[in-house]
């Protein structure tokens, strides 16, 4: 995917590798629908690895990515040198709210078609509610019937919002990798509050709050930029 290279350069001496999962991004066929899910993300993210022969590393993502670097670390910590969970869409369980909208989505797609369901969501009193906490929010749902692959892809809408992390808060308390959690305030979709349980709960973790895309999407860029290049040049510096 290709969220991660629109708002961060890593500095030299580090390289950025972005998976696209499946029913995202460039990845086709969609395949079995039932391996659309966090876990399976995070088993074909350790194949990316073997093929690049890459055996360690430092494992981040952003809203679905950060629950497939926490499954990651968690499932496969020999390969995990530090980690970054930047906007955290999960804990331990799904977000109610988060899998009834999205299904909602689902279904406009399903029985409209994409150009239709987003004329139909944008009547909706889903979208007027969250276009009137987070206008970002609501372009970021808007965006699903936008996506090329919409029709196709709807599956990912319905299985990947009501993802039940295999593992438990106690869990989080077993990772000793250095690591960075990124969020922000005014995101129904992202709670703030998810992130800072988060670095409250693992280990040694640095959290870093980032200016709401709906304030500044200037500035967000900027706050990830620092935040994540300052993290890696601190805590792993060159050899």
């Amino acid at each position: 995917m290709n969220q991660p290279f629109g708002v961060f350069r890593p500095p030299p001496g580090f390289r950025m590798i972005s998976l696209d999962c499946r029913a995202h991004g460039q990845t086709t066929p969609v395949g079995d629908e039932n391996k659309i899910d966090v876990r399976c993300s995070a088993d074909d993210l350790v194949a990316l690895l073997d093929y690049l022969q890459i055996r360690s590393t430092i494992i981040g993502g952003i809203s679905m990515g950060a629950a497939i670097a926490l499954t990651f670390a968690l499932t496969y910590p020999e390969r995990v040198i530090g980690l970054v969970l930047s906007r955290p869409a999960w804990l331990d369980q799904p977000r109610a709210a988060g899998v009834e909208i999205f299904s909602r989505i689902a279904q406009f797609i399903r029985r409209y078609g994409a150009a239709e369901g987003a004329e139909r969501f944008k009547e909706s009193e889903d979208y007027v509610k969250a276009a009137q906490e987070s206008p970002d929010a609501a372009a970021s749902l808007l965006a699903q019937f936008a996506h090329p692959r919409a029709e196709e892809t709807v599956a990912k809408l319905e299985r990947i919002p009501a993802h039940t992390p295999a593992h438990s808060r106690e869990q989080w308390a077993t990772l000793h990798v250095p690591t960075l959690v990124l969020a922000n305030r005014q995101d129904p979709i992202h709670p703030f509050e998810y992130g800072t349980f988060l670095a409250d709960t693992i280990p040694g973790a640095v959290f870093g709050e980032l200016t709401p895309k709906s304030v500044s999407v200037e500035q967000h860029t900027a706050d990830v930029q620092k935040h994540l290049s300052d993290f890696l040049t601190e805590r792993f510096p060159k050899r």
